[in-house]
């Protein structure tokens, strides 16, 4: 018969007899200190990630989410899309960020999505969840709920439209970083707020800080790197430069979903000022509006996805898809994603989904 005796003394550890054997076990520090911050979080070695696994990653996708006519995922053509990353070597994936529009699902879809890629990818490549919010409520419940349905990091942006000080960004971050590897996101182009570099440096200072991803430009990369921070370049067309010239990790890159690659030769075999040229039309092409419009059009014209959008969101004009075309012509069609023929497609041949 078991039985067990438990030698209680202030808080940590506390001795336990089984049968005949002894072993070490520390109490759950929510059952002995009484505080309302503390993280609903696991130690299991299933969710656990060093910060260091997250840091060393050079190419990290944002991940588009493909629909189906009604608006559901398309999780036949994400997978296809996932596995496709990971043959060409992509280490990690950003899921449910700007360009997989996040910003367009529910909290549920979004945790569904993130758990889902867990599940049937995370052996293979590094799930980092787009939990953020400018409701720091949400980014704590959401970025809770990631971390338990497996995801190896989150990637935080500051508050947008409500923005708040300095000292409100701090503390809205240190209510996230505790509870698992996390990457700062800073991008005001979208968000109408710079992170400065003092609020960055606060930040830095906690253990599951991983690093940032950086869109201000290089020289805000250097001033990180130097200070021997991992910074990811949220630009693609400046990611070159960042990786080999300013102490970039690598990219957070969104043409990475359509040449994986080509951009995995871009961050591991040195400079490459020839490639990188060759892909500046593309990545030029995908930003001429703002992003992932540009991206939904060109994989609905590679054939790997559906041509439909969740508004606001609506393909490029005709002469853009055109114009993809020849460029897909100049860079070879065997360079991108998919096996079939890429091909212009009409207006009539998209779906505009206002209700789903």
């Amino acid at each position: 018969m078991v039985s067990a005796c438990i030698k209680l003394c202030k808080l940590f550890p506390i001795d336990i007899q089984v049968g005949q054997g002894k072993r070490r076990w520390r109490a759950a520090r929510a059952a002995t200190m009484q505080d309302v911050h503390l993280p609903m979080r696991s130690f299991e070695l299933k969710n656990r990630t060093q910060v260091n696994e997250i840091k060393k990653l050079k190419l990290i996708t944002a991940i588009k989410t493909p629909y189906l006519p009604d608006g559901r995922f398309d999780l036949e053509a994400y997978d296809s899309l996932l596995n496709m990353q990971i043959v060409n070597g992509v280490e990690g994936v950003i899921v449910g960020g700007t360009t997989g529009e996040g910003q367009l699902m529910s909290w549920d879809e979004h945790i569904m999505l993130i758990g889902h890629t867990v599940n049937c990818f995370g052996d293979a490549i590094k799930v980092i969840g787009n939990t953020g919010s400018n409701s720091t409520r949400e980014a704590i419940h959401a970025t809770e709920q990631g971390f338990a349905v497996g995801m190896h990091a989150a990637l935080h942006i500051n508050p947008y439209y409500g923005k708040t000080s300095h000292e409100g960004l701090v503390l809205h971050f240190r209510s996230v970083l505790s509870m698992g590897p996390t990457i700062i996101y800073n991008v005001p182009g979208r968000t109408g707020q710079d992170i400065p570099p003092l609020v960055i440096k606060k930040l830095a200072e906690n253990q599951n800080f991983a690093g940032v991803k950086e869109c201000v430009g290089n020289d805000r990369i250097n001033e990180y790197t130097d200070n021997g921070m991992a910074v990811w370049s949220g630009n693609d067309d400046q990611c070159h430069d960042a990786r080999w010239n300013y102490g970039a990790r690598g990219v957070i890159s969104v043409t990475s979903n359509l040449v994986p690659g080509l951009m995995h030769d871009l961050m591991f075999n040195g400079k490459d000022e020839a490639l990188n040229k060759m892909l500046l039309p593309l990545m030029d092409w995908l930003f001429c509006e703002p992003n992932p419009i540009a991206l939904n059009t060109a994989l609905a014209q590679l054939g790997v996805i559906r041509p439909i959008f969740r508004l606001p969101y609506a393909p490029l004009p005709i002469e853009k898809r055109i114009q993809f075309c020849n460029i897909v012509r100049d860079i070879g069609r065997g360079n991108f994603i998919g096996n079939r023929d890429v091909q212009v497609l009409e207006d009539e041949d998209f779906i505009l989904l206002g209700r789903y």
